[in-house]
């Protein structure tokens, strides 16, 4: 199943900016920044990851809904569902 380009656009927005954010958490803590500070950036890493995963699964689902040769059937849905949990 190939994803509409209109759709992963904003995710690959995301996962770039996610990137950044990760980068930013090896940075501080190459400079031993205080735990607390890498911690936040690190849960903001997390969700924008989580969250990507989450827009990638519900293109997906709305791409098998409507088509009518349904590239993943339902049970590889949930599993790739589950995957993110």
């Amino acid at each position: 199943m190939q994803l509409d380009s209109e759709d992963t656009t904003p995710i690959i927005n995301r996962l770039k900016r996610a990137q950044g954010q990760l980068a930013a958490v090896t940075r501080m803590l190459e400079e031993g920044r205080d735990c607390k500070d890498i911690v936040t950036q690190l849960s903001a890493v997390s969700k924008a990851v989580d969250r990507a995963g989450f827009a990638i699964i519900a293109s997906g689902l709305e791409q098998c809904l409507t088509s009518d040769d349904p590239a993943m059937d339902r049970k590889e849905m949930e599993k790739l569902f589950m995957s993110l949990a």
